[in-house]
């Protein structure tokens, strides 16, 4: 290629992230020039990593893929490549529809495009990662695929059976974004819970944990996506003994009623969901418990969405999403089920549970002033730094402001007093302690 600079947009989930940054690895090996999400359509080649999960993901990777189509019609971009969950369930389609990519890929197709750019694939870079994300904080994937047979989910269709990566080999890959100035590791997959099972015969995520603690530079190990049924109770008292695992528990439950969650296919019942999430609340004290919902899935009657409002407003989740359910095809739920609940109720649906929750949220909030946290500073935007506590996840939930008045590095951590809240925002000032309270006590700051 005449032009070596290649530009890899990433569209999606973390898990996506990564997939790109190890591609970016193996590009840059080879001798290419670099780029990744520029926003800038000036390049050689171009290859988008899209996201086909639901309908709104899959817009806007079509959407992307269309406006650098113009770009190369432009004469701006050399060589469209796309990759990912879009193209690996519509692969054919889009040939049809969009024949001015040069090429398209699935999942897990490195080497194929590798292939396409005229480099092989190096194992002995494995482990290694050009960091797309703030350098303090990166996410670790840790499986690939899902062996759940959830009637909503598309990702087993896309991304295949499950498949623990060896601890080892996560050990590694995990020590040299140590060495890169990584702070907070976020573990990642389609279902943390299930880690080990398949090459293992055996849960083995509290052992790879325990060997993550291992590597001191890490202060935050935050976990994610932890499938409620079969969940490994051995990561309880794991959490609840050690200051540098985040008390933060993402557990998506999708629904309480006992008969929604067997035409969902989900593998827990209302009576197991609420043993696993008491537990969690009484055995690591101040945990912030995150869940997703599904609003208007085929068959939710008003009935059974009551049922889980009410349950919304009794348990009082620090954090929740809410999604209107799609009719995605290729799932159980597309197959079986007449997608009949209207657009407008779905999206009145997820507008109730998000309402009430805005409620619960500010209450929790505001509940916070005059305590102080640990706080790492994500970024400066506009009059305020951003940062978050061990409660809340990058991208997905809400975040402390604090003056940029103050003499902040972003990437490091801080101790913060919380002055003020909103609905889904902290706001604070740094404070220093000659020996800083514990994080997670939310100890109250005491005048004088």
């Amino acid at each position: 290629m005449k032009n070596r600079k290649i530009r890899i947009i990433t569209l999606g989930c973390s898990k996506n992230i990564v997939d790109s940054e190890k591609l970016l690895r193996q590009i840059q090996a080879g001798g290419f020039d670099i780029v990744h999400d520029s926003g800038k359509t000036h390049s050689g080649t171009v290859v988008i990593n899209t996201c086909g999960f639901i309908n709104d993901a899959k817009e806007e990777s079509i959407d992307t893929i269309l406006q650098y189509i113009r770009a190369k019609e432009s004469g701006l971009v050399d060589n469209l490549y796309v990759m990912g969950c879009l193209s690996e369930r519509y692969r054919d389609a889009l040939k049809k529809e969009i024949p001015e990519v040069d090429k398209y890929f699935g999942v897990n197709s490195m080497e194929e495009i590798l292939g396409e750019l005229g480099l092989k694939y190096r194992k002995d870079l494995l482990t290694q990662r050009i960091l797309t994300c703030p350098g303090h904080y990166a996410y670790l994937k840790i499986a690939e695929g899902c062996d759940r047979t959830c009637a909503f989910c598309t990702i087993p269709s896309i991304r295949g059976r499950y498949i623990s990566r060896p601890v080892d080999e996560l050990v590694a890959e995990a020590g040299l974004l140590a060495e890169s100035g990584v702070k907070e590791l976020i573990l990642i997959a389609q279902d943390l819970s299930y880690y080990g099972l398949d090459n293992y015969k055996t849960q083995k995520l509290p052992d790879l944990v325990k060997e993550l603690l291992k590597i001191e530079s890490f202060e935050w190990i935050r976990l994610h996506y932890l499938y409620p049924a079969n969940f490994p109770g051995d990561l309880i008292p794991l959490i609840s003994e050690n200051r540098r695992i985040c008390r933060y528990i993402d557990i998506p439950i999708q629904h309480i009623s006992d008969r929604m969650l067997g035409l969902m296919k989900r593998s827990h019942n209302r009576s197991e969901t609420e043993v696993i999430l008491n537990r969690l609340r009484n055995e690591i004290p101040g945990a912030a418990i995150r869940t997703t919902l599904i609003a208007g899935h085929p068959g939710e009657s008003e009935n059974e969405f009551l049922e889980l409002k009410e349950f919304v407003k009794a348990f009082r989740f620090e954090r929740l999403g809410v999604f209107g359910y799609s009719h995605e095809e290729g799932t159980f739920s597309y197959n079986n089920y007449m997608d009949e609940i209207t657009d407008d109720i779905k999206e009145a649906r997820v507008a109730e549970l998000m309402s009430l929750q805005q409620e619960i949220s500010a209450e929790l909030n505001e509940a916070l002033t005059g305590k102080i946290f640990k706080v790492i500073i994500d970024r400066r935007e506009g009059d305020f730094f951003t940062g978050r506590t061990e409660f809340d996840s990058p991208e997905v939930d809400q975040e402390v402001l604090i003056p940029a008045e103050y003499d902040i590095t972003p990437g490091n951590f801080c101790q913060v007093m919380i002055t003020g809240s909103s609905d889904f925002d902290l706001f604070g000032k740094p404070v220093d302690f000659p020996s800083p309270p514990d994080p997670r006590s939310g100890q109250t700051l005491k005048e004088g």
